[in-house]
Formats: C-alpha cells, sequence, structure tokens
C-alpha cells in the first residue's frame, strides 16, 4: 500500500500506476450528480469550497447531526460513469488530482486525466461502513439546502482511506483493459459456433 497524502502534487499523480493500492489522507469532496451539472457551470464562488488540485469522491454520504457537528456513518461510492457528462469540464477547470468512484468512467475523462494530471481511484462498492470509517472529520459542507444532503458537497478529512488506481493519468484504463479482453475472449467463443 503506498501513503499518498494531500494535497497531491502532479509529480506524485504521474507517478502512480494501474493496481496499485494506496492509503489516502487529507481532505476530500464529496460531489454527486447534481454538484458536478452546478460545477460545470458559472458556480457562485462564495457558496462553493476551492476546489484547486482537489480530490472528488462520487458519494452521497450518511451523515448525521452529532452535537454541533456532523458524524458520518457510511459512505460508499457512487456510480461514477454518471459524472461522466461532467468529469473532463471539472477535471480542467479546477485541476482535480483525482476522482474516487466505483465502476470507472469513459473515455472523455480518461483523456482528461492524462492531459491535466488527475487519476481515478476506486473504492470497494459494498463496504460503506468500512470506508466511513477512514473519515475522521467533517469540516464543511456547501448547497446543503439547495441539493439535499445526499447531494451537497461535504468536506471530509479521511486518513487512510484505502483505494485502487484504476484509471491513471498516463491514458491507461483498468476498465478498458477488462472491457476489451472480455470482447476478445467473447469472439473466439463464438467465432467456433
Amino acid at each position: 500500500m503506498t501513503p499518498l497524502h494531500l494535497p497531491l502534487s502532479i509529480e506524485a499523480v504521474r507517478s502512480l500506476a494501474l493496481g496499485d493500492n494506496v492509503l489516502l489522507t487529507g481532505t476530500i469532496f464529496t460531489a454527486r450528480d447534481v454538484a458536478h451539472k452546478y460545477l460545470a457551470g458559472t458556480p457562485d464562488a462564495t457558496r462553493v469550497p476551492d476546489l484547486t488540485g482537489a480530490v472528488l469522491y462520487h458519494c452521497g454520504p450518511v451523515i448525521v447531526r452529532e452535537g454541533d457537528g456532523w458524524r458520518v456513518t457510511a459512505a460508499g461510492p457512487t456510480t461514477s460513469i454518471r459524472e461522466e457528462p461532467y468529469e473532463a469540464t471539472l477535471i480542467e477547470k479546477f485541476g482535480l488530482r483525482a476522482i474516487i468512484g466505483k465502476g470507472g468512467m469513459g473515455a472523455k475523462t480518461l483523456a482528461a486525466c492524462k492531459q491535466f494530471g488527475c487519476v481515478y481511484l476506486t473504492a470497494v462498492g459494498g463496504a460503506a461502513q468500512v470506508v466511513a470509517s477512514s473519515i475522521q472529520k467533517v469540516t464543511g459542507v456547501y448547497m446543503l439546502e439547495e441539493f439535499g444532503a445526499p447531494e451537497a458537497l461535504w468536506e471530509l478529512q479521511v486518513v487512510e482511506m484505502p483505494l485502487i488506481v484504476t484509471m491513471d493519468a498516463h491514458g491507461n484504463s483498468l476498465y478498458r483493459q477488462v472491457q476489451e479482453r472480455s470482447q476478445e475472449v467473447f469472439r473466439q467463443l463464438t467465432s467456433s459456433l
């Protein structure tokens, strides 16, 4: 496991390769469909955090009030491909260094990762409470009233969040490799029919 401490430099991002297991520590932000669409437009800079060089987590966390603050009880990844129409724009616009989610993303996002120095990190789906255990603190929430809790931008402090590099900053995608290999095996199996 490779420890990664935020903020990430472009050199650190470009040093990562497909299949690397990483332990991420630092500040990340959740962002789902509504937030992506909003951020891809012209967001009110006074209402959203500074996302320059940030890490976005495709997640609608389950968060409860605890005293004056918040506590995350579950934080599993949501399916990332839904953000494909916006992700390349956000990578370029904010200089994002990493995206966290599940299921991978498409060609536009992969090209933006290569061009601007960003990686896609996979969090294990179905392990929402395990992922939540790496979240030490909620340090902010943005657009809560407008978007609702699942779609709000939550600012989270994570310690050793376990992730896998599945799309790197060199144009490589584990998802593309699996798809190409599967198609090849399918062709071999059906050619003898």
